[in-house]
């Protein structure tokens, strides 16, 4: 019994004096949140206040993309996996559509084959761009343009000045969730 006490009160001490882990450590250095029906994206920035803008989107912005020409902007989190400082839409950060969910539920529907499913899958444990040329569509970027109505076909457009903050401060690797 004495054991068992002291085995006790040593881990209660070990975790008492052990420093405090910082939860920010692990969070990313700046993130971007897309509310679809407020027409907005928000800069989250450690040690900054949330930064909101107005965006564009697809044609159909209701509802999550399903397939490619569907007008409409995908839904779910995501990640930016390149930057493109030659988009015909001044600057642009790919997202990596579609991720994980986005292929089950093609594949679920019958929009994918298996092996193009597993692509996906594998692509996105390698951090790479998935694959773009499947029914469920690609290339869906955040890019400048401006914010002129619903124009895109499926991408998230912003003005052109915070499309160059942007580009300059965020890299691959980017969170980015996009909300209904």
């Amino acid at each position: 019994m004495t054991k068992v006490r002291l085995a006790t009160l040593a881990a209660f001490v070990a975790l008492a004096v052990a420093p405090e882990r910082d939860a920010s450590a692990d969070a990313p250095a700046v993130r971007l949140v897309v509310h679809k029906a407020a027409r907005t994206l928000v800069v989250v920035k450690a040690g900054a206040p949330p930064r909101s803008v107005h965006v564009s989107l697809g044609p159909k912005p209701t509802g999550p993309k399903r397939a490619r020409g569907d007008g409409r902007t995908p839904e779910g989190r995501y990640v930016v996996t390149h930057k493109n400082p030659k988009s015909r839409f001044h600057l642009s950060l790919g997202l990596s559509y579609p991720n994980a969910d986005d292929a089950r539920v093609g594949l679920a529907s019958g929009r994918i084959s298996r092996a193009e499913h597993d692509a996906i899958l594998a692509a996105l444990a390698r951090n790479q761009i998935p694959p773009q040329d499947t029914a469920l569509g690609g290339d869906i970027f955040v890019h400048g343009g401006g914010t002129q109505g619903d124009w895109t076909l499926g991408c998230v457009a912003i003005d052109d000045a915070t499309m160059d903050d942007l580009f300059a401060s965020v890299p691959a690797g980017t969170p980015v969730t996009i909300e209904p």
